[in-house]
């Protein structure tokens, strides 16, 4: 039953976010009739490898941290040979299960390991993430709840998983600020800011600084177990006040400290690992750095397809300054508000204001359906699994 809910739950979703942008659709279709259609379609390989790049940071921080540890603990093959066999003559269940220290997928039924992990489950694991982020109207929160359930099967807990989250958005963030100060340099090494303009550039800059001191504020409470007690602590009450508030009194306690704190010591530890092999954070580095200006490209064909190649200083500006406001909203993947901005801060910064619209509105009517196609099979497929293991168990024991 919860499945079928879920299911029909979504393809509302689904319906409303097309629906919500049902004008723009017939706008951006007019738009692509005078547009070079060759590049609109390079938009096809180059979205779907960027939703590769977006799962990359999570995998490729597994497989690292995964043989890192190898390294800090080697075992022989005859200790593994000798703590094996016993199992196995006793019990072989308990040995199979006890050898698949990573788990079983529960969508495709294949042992995985983060080292070893395909890149066709990879793919589409991305796929389903980049759905949920972008059809379920959560601010982000969706994602966050989907990939920890999803990366359950490859052994990472809910504290290892969003630290990843975390590090995967605090890494494509920075590498996003660093493009707009580039973006920024060549804009005034050109003189191609127009009078009304100059503020926008202001405001990237303080936007630019913000997120730095941010992301500085975040590593140093997670840097220490005492910081990290004291704010479990601070958000446990917080949470559990206002909760008592809007409920009037019925509903005393949401969360306990306990589970709070474990939650955060996770993310603590996957930071201390991280700060002591720095070397763990390479390949995560480089994919977020990839999958950031992939993003901005995706804007910059559609520029091109109209002939427009010169308006990418422009559009990296609008689009760190867009996906700040679309961070915050909760209408799926930001709509409306994302948009908004995109279009108001390039005609701002000297992009003629039809152009700006084509740009925007198009790339965005693509990005949904290309994230619709996609992603919504594999998610449905995905979130089909819930529970049936569960169900299995009990009828078991029904049975017996």
């Amino acid at each position: 039953m919860f499945r079928k809910v879920l299911t029909v739950l979504t393809l509302i979703l689904v319906v409303f976010v097309v629906w919500g942008a049902r004008e723009d659709i017939f706008e951006a279709i007019n738009y692509l009739s005078q547009t070079n259609l060759f590049f609109i379609l390079l938009l096809i390989p180059e979205q779907l490898f960027m939703y590769y790049c977006a799962g990359q940071i999570f995998f490729s921080y597994m497989a690292a941290k995964a043989n890192a540890e190898a390294e800090k603990h080697p075992r022989s093959k005859s200790e593994s040979a000798k703590s094996a066999a016993p199992a196995k003559t006793a019990a072989p269940e308990a040995s199979e299960s006890a050898s698949d220290t990573t788990g079983i997928d529960p969508v495709t039924k294949t042992s995985v390991t983060p080292r070893r992990v395909s890149s066709w489950l990879l793919a589409r694991i991305s796929f389903e993430l980049n759905f949920v982020n972008h059809a379920i109207p959560s601010g982000g929160f969706a994602g966050l709840g989907y990939i920890t359930w999803r990366l359950k099967a490859f052994g990472s807990s809910v504290g290892q998983t969003s630290f990843m989250y975390v590090l995967r958005y605090s890494i494509t963030i920075l590498a996003n600020q660093f493009q707009t100060l580039v973006a920024i340099a060549v804009l005034l090494i050109l003189h191609a800011v127009p009078d009304q303009g100059w503020w926008v550039i202001g405001l990237t800059a303080l936007i630019s600084l913000g997120v730095v001191v941010g992301l500085a504020i975040i590593v140093i409470v997670a840097s220490s177990r005492k910081r990290i007690t004291w704010f479990a602590k601070l958000v446990t009450s917080t949470i559990n006040t206002v909760v008592n508030a809007l409920t009037f009194g019925r509903k005393r306690q949401l969360l306990t400290y306990a589970a709070v704190e474990t939650y955060f010591v996770d993310i603590y530890k996957d930071l201390t690992v991280a700060k002591a092999n720095k070397r763990i954070l390479i390949h995560p580095i480089m994919w977020g750095i990839v999958y950031s200006f992939f993003e901005v490209a995706t804007y910059w064909l559609v520029g091109i397809s109209m002939g427009h190649p010169e308006i990418l200083p422009q559009i990296m500006v609008a689009e760190a300054l867009g996906s700040v406001v679309g961070a915050v909203m909760l209408t799926p993947g930001g709509v409306g508000g994302y948009e908004g901005v995109m279009i108001f801060i390039m005609s701002t910064l000297g992009v003629d204001v039809g152009l700006a619209t084509a740009v925007v509105i198009t790339t965005r009517v693509v990005v949904l359906v290309g994230t619709i196609v996609s992603g919504y099979g594999f998610y449905q497929n995905a979130i089909s699994k819930i529970g049936k293991k569960e169900r299995e168990q009990i009828m078991k024991e029904v049975g017996e």
